[in-house]
């Protein structure tokens, strides 16, 4: 396993990854890509083998990653998993060394990741609120745009491991919030946008409009989004294996909408659209791709696997 010397760090810092999902496992292995040894951890043990294969380093728990390692990325879902990973049983922070840095990659509130940082401190663990956007694809390639605040000295330890998961880093303040703060904002537009593209292909096709037709109108008209022209492609083909999950915009709005409550600023495109995907997962397609909130509308025959 990788080892740390407290007397000497390599002069690379030694980096771990917790969450090897569809962003994770990218971003663990753009680390690798760019010549750093990378320790993980995952619930899903077959999936921190496999990259163990690849060259990685799989670690039973996370505490027993975080004692190896100078940066600590996490890349889970939500604050509870991020609660799990750090303070839970076998949790990184009792392991977390004085002037490591936690780097935190998930959409959350951004009072929770405020909290996070002063809760790390209390050890003398640097903390970076970092949310990322991108994709799959991009996490892959190490083409992310990460939303990030924190203090100088946590930038000093995992700044070039940032460059090195990221195209662009956006480094929005010396504390942590700033960073969620402009995730919350990004997933408003996310979420609507993908709800939007979902409504007017649907539209198209009750129109009887034949769905690549449309598609390859309105990706040349000014109609067009970055999340049409890339989640619509998924209800061409009829596949809706999930990149991102509509559980996860019932997640992400959820958040948006409770970050606005206590500014009782309305946000009625967003509270729309939450309501679309909350209808999706009530209608058992919480683990689907998100571009399956098509399936909300009534009356229109949708693609097939077979029709891509």
């Amino acid at each position: 396993m990788l080892r740390v010397n407290d007397q000497q760090r390599s002069a690379r810092p030694r980096v771990g990854v917790v969450g090897l999902g569809a962003m994770g496992l990218g971003m663990a292995r753009s680390l690798r890509s760019a010549g750093y040894e990378v320790g993980v951890h995952d619930l899903r043990s077959d999936v921190a083998a496999e990259f163990a294969r690849e060259g990685g380093t799989a670690f039973p728990t996370p505490a027993e990653l975080a004692a190896t390692v100078d940066v600590l990325v996490g890349v889970v879902v939500n604050s509870a998993q991020i609660e799990q990973v750090l303070f839970g049983e076998g949790g990184a922070a009792e392991r977390l060394r004085p002037g490591t840095v936690f780097v935190m990659c998930s959409t959350i509130d951004p009072a929770t990741s405020v909290e996070l940082e002063g809760r790390l401190a209390e050890s003398g663990v640097l903390y970076l609120d970092a949310p990322v956007s991108g994709g799959a694809a991009r996490a892959a390639s190490g083409e992310l745009t990460m939303m990030t605040s924190g203090a100088p000295e946590a930038y000093a330890v995992a700044g070039p491991l940032l460059d090195a998961m990221s195209a662009t880093v956006h480094r929005l303040g010396a504390s942590a919030g700033l960073g969620s703060k402009v995730k919350v904002v990004n997933q408003l537009l996310a979420g609507v946008h993908i709800a939007a593209a979902a409504e007017a292909m649907a539209l198209g096709i009750k129109a009887g409009i034949p769905a690549e037709t449309l598609y390859e109108v309105i990706t040349h008209s000014a109609g067009n989004s970055w999340m049409f022209e890339n989640r619509m492609p998924h209800v061409l083909a009829g596949d809706y294996t999930p990149l991102s999950a509509v559980d996860i915009f019932v997640k992400d709005l959820g958040i948006v909408l409770d970050s606005a409550r206590p500014e009782r600023f309305p946000l009625p495109l967003a509270a729309t659209a939450h309501q679309m995907f909350l209808q999706a997962a009530a209608s058992g397609l919480g683990g689907e791709d998100d571009s399956a909130v098509i399936k909300i509308f009534p009356g229109i025959d949708l693609p097939k696997p077979e029709d891509g």
